[in-house]
């Protein structure tokens, strides 16, 4: 049986899908990106804070879920320009333990969605 996850502290979707659905104990989140939840203004300042934004939101979405960065198992980031890998690396890994960090790819991409430079997913379990 999969539950609906969402919450207004995230952007909420633009189309045909959720914020994240949960599966068993396995939740899938969507991609997000820097949206503001709060105002639907893009955070385009530097490429450190759309990140920050980014991982605010999947925050969001984790604690709707009763989870935390801790339950995340695999992270999938999408980024439209592999020279900000480093900037993006930095902000993303301050919200993980090194020695619990989850599974990961990073990918560079065409174009993401409303021209945004990062964008990530993540798979949790409980």
């Amino acid at each position: 049986m999969k539950k609906i996850i969402t919450t207004p502290k995230a952007p909420a979707p633009i189309g045909p899908y959720n914020q994240a659905v949960l599966s068993g104990n396995t939740l899938y989140t969507s991609g997000q990106i820097a949206l503001n939840p709060e105002t639907g203004v893009l955070i385009l300042d530097d490429i450190k804070t759309e990140t920050d934004q980014v991982m605010q939101n999947l925050k969001a979405v984790l604690e709707a879920a009763d989870m935390t960065f801790e339950h995340v198992i695999k992270t999938s980031i999408f980024i439209s320009n592999m020279d900000n890998f480093t900037q993006i690396n930095e902000v993303y890994g301050s919200y993980f333990n090194d020695e619990t960090a989850p599974a990961r790819e990073t990918v560079q991409v065409a174009r993401l969605p409303k021209d945004v430079n990062v964008e990530i997913s993540m798979i949790a379990v409980k």
